[in-house]
């Protein structure tokens, strides 16, 4: 049985307003997901952005680490993110395995060497298109039955601009270079992504309705309202009508490596697997 640290790398404000959107924080939305993917994992969780937090005395207790997503950045250069910098660099150190999605890939690689920041070519909201393994990603475990191309649910502005000194760069795509990458950094190990492999859509799409002001400025929607919309469409990907989801389907040129649960948290699941067959 797994035991796993699940950090929240939102601050309290944030955390706040996610519930409000969702109905949970980022990091009970990851324990459901590896609770439904490896049954009988424990999952402790921890804020580490807050001064208070309970963080463990040690990490001997867990066999693995994951950070969630989060609004805030590493440039900020706050307690807040030094917290969560100082928690990914002992993990990684004490010889953890560590996974990390959007916010977790950019601290990982902050704490090993590499720059995150926002990306010059832009945004990415709602979906990361045509993810492409690089030739090592094509044989990583991390990204084990991943076709050729695939699409993947995304919200961020930042990113990892350069990696860490021999990091494995994994996939990319247009808008960014580094969509997933490994990092080996002192006896622990680090697997991530850009995107979100962890979302389901009607959390994409409460994520969206958050952001609604940043698509705006970013120029991909006229206002608020026209982010609703998509938003609402988002969410009926997976709603109860098949012939309606299927319409949206083809207008947002979505396929099963989106749609499909099992295959859209594909990464999360390989890196569970991976654990199990190094746990103590």
């Amino acid at each position: 049985m797994l035991r796993l640290l699940i950090a929240d790398g939102n601050d309290r404000a944030a955390r706040d307003r996610h519930v409000a959107a969702t109905g949970r924080t980022s990091a009970e939305s990851y324990a459901a997901v590896v609770r439904d993917l490896t049954p009988g994992t424990t999952c402790r969780l921890v804020s580490p952005a807050d001064a208070d937090a309970a963080l463990p005395a040690g990490l001997a207790d867990f066999d693995g680490l994951i950070f969630t997503g989060s609004t805030l950045k590493v440039a900020e250069d706050t307690p807040a993110v030094h917290r969560q910098l100082d928690l990914m660099r002992t993990a990684l150190e004490a010889g953890l395995a560590v996974f990390g999605s959007c916010w977790g890939v950019q601290v990982a690689a902050t704490v090993t060497g590499g720059t995150a920041a926002e990306n010059p070519r832009g945004p990415e909201y709602g979906f990361a298109r045509a993810i492409t393994p690089t030739e090592e990603g094509r044989t990583h475990p991390l990204l084990a039955g991943r076709p050729a191309t695939w699409d993947a649910p995304a919200i961020h502005s930042d990113a990892v601009l350069e990696p860490p000194p021999n990091a494995r760069v994994l996939a990319g795509n247009r808008v960014l270079g580094i969509q997933a990458l490994e990092i080996r950094h002192g006896a622990g190990w680090f697997w991530g992504t850009q995107y979100h492999p962890e979302l389901a859509l009607d959390e994409l799409a409460a994520m969206l309705r958050l952001c609604d002001t940043a698509l705006v400025e970013a120029g991909f929607a006229e206002n608020p309202r026209a982010v609703a919309v998509y938003a609402d469409e988002i969410a009926g990907l997976q709603g109860t009508d098949p012939k309606a989801a299927r319409r949206l389907a083809w207008r947002h040129g979505i396929g099963p490596e989106v749609l499909d649960a099992d295959l859209r948290r594909r990464e999360i699941g390989n890196f569970l697997a991976q654990l199990s067959t190094t746990a103590r």
